[in-house]
């Protein structure tokens, strides 16, 4: 082993998997190559061979190109540049918008298939807009890393080498005038640059102090630190608050149960129940950043019953089911329960808590498809089925995908 190393190797590509690389063989072996699409053939240099069970490849040339391949969104992440130098965050953009989301959609259905044993119909829907204009400019929000010179730029792909880059197309126009492309920033990590719904577009340079930002919703205004997170696709915030609202099951909610929003954020998604249910609606957003928790009290204030927890979620739904009395497990079992776990996914302690309660809903918010399978899979074990699903695709050029499905006991 470790002489393949650096060496290139032609190789057809057979199946996407999860993380935006392709699948090949070669001598029976697996490859998992980048830049490539399945039914291409390609040549790819050799970065990994340590491993008996798989490899890792780079493609350097495409022999064989798919139908579906296109010139890449963005030159500098593009074939033409050696593997070390490409710009990373687009490892889609070299194929058709319409065909990036084909193979999200098998990536999900794949996971659901192997790892919860079901088969729904999935559709990845467009943003609107975002056809018109390739996948581009959705990105309100960006970070640049700054190499050893002071230089800003991305990290090349798969790597923390920082490229120097002289566009940005897919953040929009006002992130990437305000990127300081050309400026020195000795001694500092990053640099974020972001343009919010109000106030025009800023940089957040290393540990500055954080101001308070505005993003818009339809009509509804929300505040949150500029460090904050909050939706990077300029149409997600409004495109996830349709989708939960028209997810939750009227039939199941109840405005006086003890309805959560776990991994809150700044009050996002539970404004986005208020906002379906009305005035009366109960529920409690519990968040671990206690600034972003300060800032949904504020932005969840019209309604009365909604309040804003700080917490780790795993703590919070361990206390509520050890302490629960019978009237609190009564409101727990008419709940419903919305949550948007970070990339990992909610896991085995947080269901098994969760499913405990027995509540009459559980909708979840989800931006990785193969721990999504494995939360869905471990719900099942404890009575929930996945009775509804949507998937967005709020990442064009990308391999990310945001799934939302609600289960039911």
């Amino acid at each position: 082993m470790g002489d393949m190393q650096g060496q290139d190797v032609d190789l057809d590509v057979t199946t996407i998997a999860h993380g935006g690389i392709s699948v090949a063989r070669l001598e029976g072996r697996v490859v998992f190559v980048t830049d490539a699409i399945p039914g291409e053939r390609v040549r790819a240099r050799i970065t990994d061979d340590r491993k008996k069970s798989f490899w890792r490849a780079d493609t350097v040339a495409v022999l064989e190109p798919s139908e579906h391949r296109r010139e890449h969104v963005w030159g500098a992440a593009s074939i033409r540049h050696d593997p070390a130098r490409r710009a990373g965050g687009a490892e889609f953009g070299h194929i058709a918008l319409a065909h990036q989301r084909e193979l999200k959609r098998q990536v999900l259905v794949e996971a659901l298939q192997r790892m919860a044993h079901i088969a729904p119909e999935v559709v990845v829907e467009a943003l609107p807009g975002d056809d018109d204009v390739d996948g581009a400019r959705w990105r309100t929000r960006i970070r640049l890393h700054v190499d050893d010179d002071g230089r800003p730029g991305p990290y090349a792909a798969r790597s923390h080498t920082v490229v120097d880059v002289d566009d940005l197309p897919l953040a929009t126009l006002a992130v990437e005038e305000a990127a300081p492309l050309d400026q020195r920033f000795p001694g500092e990590e990053h640099v974020d640059v972001l343009a919010p719904a109000e106030g025009g577009a800023r940089l957040i340079v290393g540990k500055q102090a954080r101001t308070t930002i505005t993003e818009r919703v339809g009509d509804r205004e929300f505040r949150l630190d500029d460090g904050g997170f909050w939706q990077v696709h300029h149409g997600a915030a409004s495109t996830l608050t349709e989708a939960v609202g028209t997810l939750v099951d009227p039939e199941l909610f109840d405005p006086r149960a003890a309805n959560l929003d776990l991994y809150g954020g700044v009050g996002l998604l539970a404004a986005a129940v208020g906002d379906r249910f009305g005035q009366a609606t109960r529920i409690t957003s519990v968040e671990s950043d206690s600034r972003a928790t300060d800032h949904a009290a504020h932005n969840l204030q019209e309604w009365i019953g909604a309040q804003a927890v700080t917490g780790r979620v795993e703590r919070f739904v361990s206390d509520l089911a050890e302490h629960a009395s019978a009237g609190d497990r009564s409101r727990h079992r008419a709940a419903t329960i919305v949550l948007d776990p970070p990339r990992s996914g909610a896991g085995s302690q947080v269901v098994d808590r969760l499913a405990s309660m027995q509540s009459a809903q559980i909708v979840y918010v989800a931006c990785d498809p193969v721990a999504l399978a494995r939360d869905v899979a471990l719900f099942a074990e404890r009575g929930y089925h996945l009775e509804a699903l949507r998937a967005f695709d709020l990442f064009p050029n990308t391999h990310h995908l945001e799934t939302v499905v609600r289960l039911t006991r």
